[in-house]
């Protein structure tokens, strides 16, 4: 069974792929962007997600989320790489986010020197995110779609209040309601990965557009949350439904 993160990090790809190529590229995009069919079905597997960029040179962009220990990460990942390679016929750039320190595998450096008995030795190279040792505002300055991980880049949890008021002052100011919606769920289900329920509903008390998506809902009644149950009564949404200070109801402009 997929965890929440995992549709939680493919949704956020969805909002906006060519800003998660420009995020990583740290350049211009060297063509259009869409996203792609991640599936490589000729072993019953999908890779987390897949960009193609376009232009004179096209590409495939491969993410992948991570917020366990595996230890068979890093030959899953290079299996996902060339299935793609094959199935595309374009040159694959795999990149692992790790989400969170628990999953620092010693064996993911971003190299794998592959050694068989018989023939030369080889390489797979690839590129580590570990969103921990990032400066939250590598994401809260990128594009929406990057917001949510900036919590999880906090080094100190009492800068958590001032990161989540710079979310919302940018989601107000930039997304629609749908959008925001989607946004703080995905900030809510993130959190869970570093944060218990308690200070999670602290920071996130009353943003009514999260408890409007029907992507929370849909994690409250699994009752499947972060992985884990939420220890809420069933429907009762986190926090407080009015009184946001980012929320933008229909014909009355949000106060902060």
């Amino acid at each position: 069974m997929s965890k929440p993160f995992d549709a939680t990090s493919k949704d956020l790809l969805e909002i906006d792929p060519a800003g998660w190529v420009r995020y990583l590229a740290r350049a211009a995009l060297p063509g259009p962007v869409r996203v792609i069919d991640a599936d490589v079905s000729t072993v019953t597997a999908a890779a987390d997600k897949v960009i193609q960029i376009d232009g004179p040179e096209p590409g495939l962009l491969h993410l992948e989320f991570q917020a366990n220990t595996d230890p068979w990460f890093v030959p899953r990942l290079l299996c996902y790489n060339s299935l793609l390679y094959v199935r595309h016929k374009l040159q694959v750039t795999s990149v692992v986010f790790l989400l969170r320190q628990e999953t620092n595998m010693r064996g993911v450096t971003g190299s794998w020197v592959v050694q068989p008995l018989l023939g030369p030795a080889w390489e797979f190279k690839y590129r580590v995110i570990r969103v921990w040792e990032c400066p939250p505002a590598e994401f809260l300055t990128g594009a929406l779609a990057l917001l949510p991980l900036a919590p999880l880049a906090a080094r100190d949890p009492a800068a958590l209040p001032t990161i989540v008021d710079q979310m919302g002052h940018r989601i107000r100011a930039e997304a629609d309601r749908p959008l925001a919606a989607k946004l703080w769920a995905s900030t809510y289900v993130l959190l869970g990965l570093r944060y218990d329920d308690a200070v999670i509903d602290r920071l996130l008390d009353g943003v009514r557009e999260m408890e409007e998506s029907s992507t929370y809902q849909a994690i409250l009644a699994r009752g499947e949350a972060r992985g884990v149950t939420l220890g809420k009564p069933a429907g009762k949404p986190a926090g407080k439904p009015a009184g946001s200070r980012w929320a933008k109801p229909a014909g009355k402009p949000a106060g902060v």
